[in-house]
C-alpha cells in the first residue's frame, strides 16, 4: 500500500468513527427514571417492535406506538452541558436549559402498577437565557373535568364567535395530581399540598398570572401513591402543550420548535405523543403537529382521569429565540452543523436548520442539503400570497393587506418570467391558505427564490433549502424583523424591498428578482 492510499484509509476510518459516535449519541436511550409496567389491561404502552414508526390515537384515546426520530444532516448532539455560556447561540436556541431542579425524586425500585403503586418524580430544567423551564414528571394524573375550558378539536364552522377565554384552560385545585416520591428533591414531602410554591413559579416558570403552564404546575397536588386512582394510563412520553395563537403560522412554528426542544432537553428516544391542554378548534396546523410527533389528542377528549408515566410540559411559544428576537438583540449567524463540528463558535447556530430538516423529514421529503439540478426544470420562484380565509372563531376572514397591489405585482412577474430567455423561470403561485401543509412545505423545499409581502406564511423559510434566497416586500406599516432574523439564523441570503406605503412598483420588484437570479447563474 503506497503512502497516499494509507492516508486515505486513515481518513475513512476516522470519518466512520465520528459518524458512529454521532449516531450513538443521537439514538442512545433516555436515562429517565422508569417505573415498571403493570399487566393491567387499562394501560397504554409502546409496541414491542421498535421498527414501527407510525402512531395515531385510537377512538378510545389509547396509543400503540411511537415514531422514530429521523436522521438529519444538520443534527448536533443535545447535551445539558453546564458550561454552555448564557446568551450564547446554543443557549438561545434551546440547549441552554442547564439548571436542573429536582422537585420529587423517584422511588428506587418502586413498582408501577395500573392501580398507581410506586412513587412519582418531577423536575425542571431552567434556562437563564430564555427565562423559561422545561419540566417533566412521572406518575402524574390529569382530571379533565377539573379543567374549565371548551372541549377543543371542533370544526371551526361549529364554534364561530366563541371567545378566547372559553378556549384557554382554568385549572381547579387538583386538576393534576402526582404520587409522592421517595422523599428527596428540593422541596421534600408536601403531601396534600401544592407541588411547588408561588416563589418557585415566579423564579423558574413565569410571573404572569394568566400563564397556563405556570397555572398547570401550580395546580399539581401531591398525594400518596395508593391514592392516585386512574381510569387509564399512558405509558409513553407525552407532551402537554397549551397554545395561544394556534392559527397563526409564525406563532405555531414557535410552538413546534419548543415542543421539539423539550423532546431533546428531556432526551426522549422516540417522538412523543402530544396532548393539547386547551380548547381551541381544529386548524390546518394540526397536519404538521401530527407529522412531527407520534399522535395528537385534546385533553377534554379523554373520559375520566388519565395518568402519565412520563409527561413533559413544553414552554409557550413566546419563550424562545424566534419571538424574543423581535424585542432584544440575538446576534447569531446560521451555519452548517459540519462547520460547527470543525470550528465550534458560540456566535453561530445550526439549530434552526436542524428543525427545518425535521419538518421536511416528518412529511417524508429529502433532507439533502443541496438543491437538485435546475438546468432542465428551471428555477422555481415561489410567490407567497396573502388570501382571505377564516383563521379562527374571532376572525373576520380578511387578513390585513400588506401589499395593496399584490395581484398586479404577481401578474407582472408572471409575464416577465414567461419571456425570460436566459433560463427557464417557473413562477409558483403560493396560495397557502388553501393548500395542505404538506404541499406548502413541498413548495418551500422546491423554491430557489421565495418572494412575499411581510406575513406569517413566510415563516415557512425555516424549512427552506440552504441555498434558497429570500426576498421580502415590506410595507411602511409592517417593518418588523421576523423574516430577516430567521433568514440570518438559518444562514439564508436575504433581500428586502422597503415600501413608502403598501404599494410596490412592479418593475422594481422585477429588477430585484433579476439580480437575484443572475447571482444564481440564471
Amino acid at each position: 500500500m503506497n503512502g497516499r492510499s494509507y492516508i486515505l484509509l486513515k481518513v475513512v476510518i476516522v470519518l466512520f468513527a465520528l459518524n458512529s459516535l454521532s449516531l450513538y449519541l443521537y439514538f442512545r436511550p433516555s436515562p429517565k427514571p422508569t417505573i415498571e409496567a403493570s399487566s393491567s389491561s387499562s394501560q397504554i404502552h409502546i409496541d414491542d417492535d421498535p421498527a414501527l414508526e407510525l402512531a395515531e390515537p385510537r377512538r378510545d384515546g389509547r396509543f400503540d406506538s411511537l415514531k422514530r426520530w429521523p436522521i438529519l444532516h444538520s443534527y448536533l448532539p443535545w447535551s445539558q452541558n453546564p458550561s454552555v455560556r448564557p446568551h450564547s447561540c446554543e443557549a438561545f436556541f434551546g440547549n441552554g436549559f442547564t439548571r436542573r431542579l429536582d422537585l420529587l425524586s423517584a422511588v428506587e425500585g418502586g413498582g408501577g402498577g395500573g392501580g398507581g403503586g410506586g412513587g412519582g418524580w418531577f423536575r425542571c430544567f431552567h434556562s437563564e437565557t430564555l427565562g423559561s423551564s422545561v419540566c417533566e414528571g412521572g406518575q402524574l394524573r390529569m382530571s379533565p373535568e377539573r379543567i374549565r375550558m371548551a372541549v377543543g378539536g371542533e370544526r371551526l364552522e361549529d364554534v364561530l364567535r366563541r371567545s378566547e377565554e372559553e378556549e384557554m384552560p382554568v385549572f381547579e385545585d387538583g386538576a393534576f395530581q402526582i404520587a409522592e416520591g421517595g422523599g428527596g428533591g428540593e422541596l421534600g414531602f408536601r403531601r396534600g399540598k401544592s407541588l411547588v410554591s408561588d416563589e418557585f413559579l415566579d423564579n423558574y416558570v413565569d410571573q404572569g398570572k394568566r400563564h397556563p403552564i405556570r397555572n398547570l404546575i401550580g395546580s399539581i397536588r401531591v398525594v400518596k401513591p395508593g391514592e392516585l386512582q386512574c381510569d387509564q394510563w399512558i405509558e409513553e412520553p407525552t407532551l402537554l402543550i397549551t397554545r395561544f395563537e394556534y392559527a397563526n403560522l409564525f406563532h405555531t412554528v414557535t410552538d413546534w420548535y419548543n415542543a421539539y426542544v423539550s423532546s431533546k432537553v428531556t432526551e426522549l428516544p422516540y417522538r412523543p405523543h402530544v396532548i393539547f391542554v386547551d380548547g381551541h378548534c381544529t386548524s390546518p396546523m394540526e397536519e404538521t403537529w401530527k407529522a412531527l410527533f407520534s399522535s395528537v389528542a385534546y385533553a377534554k377528549s379523554f373520559h375520566g382521569s388519565v395518568c402519565f408515566r412520563h409527561a413533559i410540559l413544553s414552554p409557550l411559544g413566546y419563550e424562545n429565540a424566534m419571538f424574543k428576537g423581535l424585542s432584544q438583540p440575538i446576534n447569531c449567524e446560521g451555519t452548517s452543523a459540519q462547520d460547527l463540528w470543525r470550528n465550534p463558535n458560540d456566535r453561530k447556530t445550526a439549530r434552526l436548520s436542524e428543525f427545518g430538516e425535521m419538518i421536511r423529514s416528518a412529511f417524508g421529503f429529502s433532507v439533502n442539503r443541496h438543491h437538485p439540478e435546475k438546468a432542465a426544470s428551471g428555477q422555481n420562484v415561489l410567490f407567497v400570497r396573502r388570501e382571505n380565509y377564516l383563521a379562527h372563531p374571532r376572525h373576520s376572514g380578511k387578513p390585513e393587506s400588506r401589499l395593496s397591489n399584490e395581484q398586479e405585482v404577481f401578474d407582472s412577474l408572471k409575464s416577465w418570467a414567461s419571456n425570460h430567455l436566459k433560463c427557464k423561470v417557473n413562477l409558483v403561485n403560493g396560495l397557502f391558505a388553501h393548500m395542505p401543509m404538506k404541499d406548502q412545505v413541498q413548495a418551500i423545499q422546491d423554491a430557489s427564490v421565495i418572494i412575499g409581502a411581510h406575513g406569517a406564511g413566510l415563516t415557512h423559510i425555516v424549512s427552506a433549502m440552504p441555498k434558497t434566497v429570500i426576498l421580502e416586500i415590506i410595507s411602511s406599516q409592517y417593518r418588523r424583523p421576523h423574516f430577516a432574523l430567521i433568514s440570518k439564523w438559518r444562514g439564508l441570503e436575504y433581500h428586502a424591498i422597503n415600501l413608502a406605503g403598501s404599494h410596490a412598483d412592479p418593475p422594481a420588484v422585477i429588477n430585484e428578482l433579476r439580480s437575484i437570479l443572475k447571482s444564481l447563474g440564471c
